[in-house]
């Protein structure tokens, strides 16, 4: 605790000083230290079951590293909340966290702080029954372990395999292989945690074979080191492990005491007391109180009678004892009557709890595949309406013809549009949006925003106008694409309620201290306006400010609710002034941070990367399109070749890896659900003989779930079906400018 209030002094000194000047290189060095050994104590809190003050370790450290923007402690901090979550069973807590370090550790190529969280990660699976998921991120930790020549770090991947083959496929003899194998590469090692966990789970594994003798003597090696180290949660289990041997080799005296010593360090961490039952015992059936009184009668016989014969004393005696006796067992019989009726209880209760929670997480998860199938199977006919869109528009229709075209290309938008709508919201009301933070320009973030709005403002003949104050600095950190969506859906909203008008976007400056900068959103528009009655209600879902409206104007009513979403999510709200016929204005406030100079690596990147606007870099590069859909590999191919794109295609995946195998590409633009085997698993064959030729997903899967599966499984990029072609265009334009900059 006193490293605790230490560690705390250690942050509030920190943030006084950052308030004043910029720190030093001392001062980070000694807030480094700090954070580590808050990192350290709260591993031996965890390990010791010690979880608040853990869990107040570990927000400290969290808390410092940001404040130092140090991201490998961060992450590491991050990857240790997940082991707390990990050892109290909230395993979907610990995968989030763990999540968020491995997001990190990619990112700044942290390998050694990625090798022990996909270990972690490979627990939770192994926990969750999911052998599959758990071998796979063994073997990632693995590859890295070799190449820092980690020998620890592989005895624990076959520790944890050896466990995986115990725990989930009930095979202790391929379990006791990797023990083995595990005890050979930890030997040197001086982590006694997982050494007392190798003792308890070989143990285990000899116990399922019928080898009693050996398996006792490993439960009490895991014993011995958990007591010597504090290790509660491991000297429970141990204890419990060794009762249940004992009981099978018929010493069943010596089982009864590792069972009481089980259930006394469980009622310890439940905070009950034995102590006190004792003593309860004790004031209700008055055994003390018994035992004085019979001293005081032994004292006056003595007195009175010392004439009385031995026999005597020893037959009053030994009625006293077997009274005390006959109380004591009615005591124990009582208590353990109570006690056997709470553990009922609470079983029931538990029971109870865990099939609710089931139950829930299997209507979550069947709401999430559904919209998964039903978005894939909606994606699929909508890239060939809009795909076939555009290839029509670009063949010179007539007048009439183009009409059409139009009108279909905005009915497809609008679908897109309405399917996007709805697993933007599913996302946020499943809480699975974060915020992800970057350096970006907001004028020209918004410019982009417009020139995007500007055919649809043109249709209505609506002027967009932008103030914007030049007092804000150019560069800020927030999450420009949330921004991005906000702005989307607001400006949005207002061209379809304003025809023959205006529309202003004002971003103004409300303060500006030190780093941190306010600021004011406003989109204030002459269009239809909105009465007071239904201004509330818009912001919710599926609401609309009247039935006339639906009808005149069509929509949703899912964009207001988005935003009102996203901006609590960032901290802030939507506001809105609005009179019936005389327009609306919506208003929000932002904080940022400021930045005056760009990254340091910003130019790099500007050189790097030509101008991906024109295509002529695509001109007789060579692109292998991976589709089993016939429509969508004739949209594609056709697409493609209008810019001289040499095209050739395989119609599922094994294909697809002989003819990457056999043929040079530039480019390969691979679907993910074929006959066969699928998009990913073609990725990794590819990727065993060409680590370097870009692999775009082009895919109607919803992405949105976990980008880091593709990345891990050799993907370059995504492009979602159905796309935008400048999107799909810019993205090809780009890598294959980065492979002939790498020539």
């Amino acid at each position: 605790m006193n490293k605790f209030i230490i560690c705390v002094v250690a942050l509030l000194l920190f943030s006084f000083s950052y308030a004043n000047q910029e720190k030093t290189l001392q001062e980070r060095e000694e807030i480094t230290a700090t954070i580590e050994q808050l990192l350290s104590d709260a591993e031996e809190s965890i390990n010791s079951v010690d979880f608040d003050m853990a869990l107040q370790q570990l927000n400290t450290a969290l808390e410092l590293s940001r404040s130092i923007d140090h991201p490998r402690l961060t992450a590491l901090s991050s990857s240790i909340m997940s082991q707390l979550y990990y050892v109290r069973h909230e395993y979907d807590k610990a995968a989030t966290e763990l999540q968020r370090a491995i997001s990190i550790q990619r990112r700044i190529q942290d390998e050694e702080g990625l090798a022990p969280s996909y270990v972690s990660y490979g627990k939770i699976f192994i926990q969750k029954k999911n052998p599959e998921r758990a071998s796979e991120y063994l073997n990632l930790a693995e590859g890295l372990y070799e190449k820092q020549n980690n020998t620890e770090g592989l005895g624990l991947i076959d520790l944890n395999r050896g466990i995986l083959h115990l725990n989930v496929h009930r095979e202790p003899k391929k379990a006791l292989a990797y023990f083995a194998k595990a005890e050979e590469k930890l030997k040197d090692a001086d982590n006694p945690y997982e050494k007392a966990r190798l003792y308890y789970f070989r143990s285990r594994a000899h116990q399922l074979l019928e080898n009693y003798g050996i398996a006792l003597d490993n439960a009490e090696k895991a014993l011995v080191i958990s007591e010597e180290r504090d290790f509660k949660s491991m000297v429970l289990y141990s204890h419990g492990l060794i009762s249940q041997l004992l009981e099978s080799t018929g010493k069943f005296r010596e089982s009864l005491e590792h069972l009481q010593a089980s259930a006394t360090l469980k009622d310890s961490l439940y905070n009950l007391s034995v102590k006190a039952i004792a003593l309860d015992a004790n004031a209700r059936y008055g055994v003390d109180a018994l035992k004085n009184t019979l001293n005081k009668l032994s004292k006056r016989n003595e007195e009175q009678e010392r004439t009385l014969k031995v026999n005597k004393l020893t037959t009053i005696l030994s009625v006293a004892l077997i009274t005390i006796l006959s109380l004591l067992t009615l005591s124990l019989y009582k208590n353990n009557n109570l006690r056997a009726r709470a553990n009922d209880l609470l079983q029931k209760k538990n029971s109870e709890l865990i099939t609710a929670k089931e139950n829930a997480e299997k209507a979550s998860l069947a709401k999430a595949q559904f919209l998964s199938t039903i978005t894939h199977e909606l994606r699929t006919p909508l890239y060939a309406v809009t795909g076939l869109t555009h290839l029509l528009l670009e063949e010179s229709p007539t007048e009439n013809q183009k009409e059409h075209l139009n009108s279909l290309k905005f009915s497809g938008e609008y679908l897109l549009s309405l399917i996007n709508n709805i697993l933007d919201l599913n996302k946020l009301e499943a809480k699975k949006v974060e915020i992800l933070e970057s350096s970006f320009n907001l004028e020209k973030r918004i410019s982009d925003v417009l020139i995007a709005l500007k055919n649809s403002a043109e249709d209505k003949k609506t002027k967009l106008h932008l103030e914007f104050d030049q007092g804000i600095p150019h560069k800020l950190k927030g999450d420009p694409l949330k921004i991005s969506q906000i702005l989307i859906n607001l400006i949005g909203n207002s061209i379809k309620f304003t025809e023959n008008g205006d529309i202003w976007v004002r971003v103004k400056k409300l303060t500006h201290k030190e780093s941190r900068i306010l600021l004011r959103f406003e989109i204030e528009d002459t269009g239809e306006g909105i009465s007071k009655e239904k201004q509330k209600a818009i912001f919710e879902n599926f609401t609309q400010g009247s039935l006339q409206i639906n009808r005149k104007f069509g929509g949703t009513g899912l964009g207001l609710s988005i935003v009102k979403n996203l901006l609590s999510l960032m901290g802030s709200e939507i506001h809105l002034e609005s009179e019936l016929g005389e327009g609306s204005l919506f208003y929000f406030d932002l904080n940022f941070e400021a930045l005056e100079a760009a990254p340091a690596n910003a130019k790099e990147t500007n050189k790097e990367i030509p101008d991906l606007l024109s295509n002529e870099i695509m001109h007789n590069k060579k692109i292998l399109v991976v589709e089993d859909n016939k429509i969508n590999q004739m949209i594609t191919r056709k697409i493609l070749e209008k810019h001289k794109v040499i095209i050739d295609v395989a119609d599922n995946g094994t294909i697809a890896v002989d003819k990457a195998q056999n043929k040079e590409f530039d480019l390969i633009l691979m679907d993910i659900h074929m006959p066969g085997i699928s998009g990913i698993e073609a990725t990794r064959e590819i990727r065993k003989f060409n680590p370097t030729i870009p692999i775009i997903a082009l895919t109607a899967v919803t992405l949105d779930e976990n980008l880091d599966e593709f990345y891990l499984n050799g993907f370059t990029d995504i492009i979602p079906k159905p796309y935008k072609t400048e999107e799909f265009f810019q993205k090809i334009n780009k890598y294959l400018s980065q492979q002939e900059a790498s020539v």
